[in-house]
């Protein structure tokens, strides 16, 4: 037999090439479909209209009143509402009984509790390992190592709503390290 002869059952090299690229082809697509979720899950969510405002909602999810809240609240008084990405955040009365320019995200920078106001004490007291945080979030006894995030609070068609905090932090004149 010579080197010039190929059995019959030996594809050519034309149509191994284009079986290659069929597998390769088929590997990579199948690569990218299992790899496009992962990658997703990184990829912050768009923050939405020009507005970027939240509605904050009370317990049962629906839109607070600003104008209901401030007669059923006092001078001083910090409530719940979820906020910016679902967390928790605190609107505050200020004393002339409007809603104060500033939310306060209730997470606690230690270990991520709902941290409790306690007007007793004239702050917020973490019950999970006692970091304190005072009247504006600042935090004044650790072990949180951060003040809790604060969050724009603002009243637009008697509706009020969080925006995302990026200026620099009036408490400690640092950037806000949340953003």
């Amino acid at each position: 037999m010579s080197q010039a002869s190929v059995p019959a059952d030996v594809p050519s090299m034309g149509r191994r090439q284009f079986m290659n690229l069929i597998l390769g082809g088929s590997a990579a697509v199948t690569s990218l479909a299992a790899l496009y979720p992962v990658a997703a899950y990184f990829v912050p969510p768009s923050k939405g209209g020009a507005g970027g405002g939240v509605a904050a909602k009370d317990a049962l999810g629906k839109d607070i009143i600003a104008s209901a809240f401030l007669a059923n609240h006092q001078a001083g008084d910090r409530e719940l509402a979820q906020g910016l990405k679902g967390d928790p955040t605190y609107i505050v009365v200020t004393d002339t009984k409007e809603i104060e320019s500033y939310g306060l995200n209730a997470v606690c920078t230690h270990l991520g509790c709902v941290v409790p106001w306690n007007a007793a004490e004239n702050k917020f007291i973490c019950p999970c390992h006692g970091s304190q945080y005072n009247n504006e979030g600042k935090v004044v006894r650790g072990p949180a190592p951060l003040s809790l995030a604060l969050a724009h609070a603002t009243v637009d068609d008697d509706i009020v709503q969080f925006s995302t905090w990026t200026e620099t932090d009036f408490r400690t004149n640092d950037a806000p390290w949340w953003s």
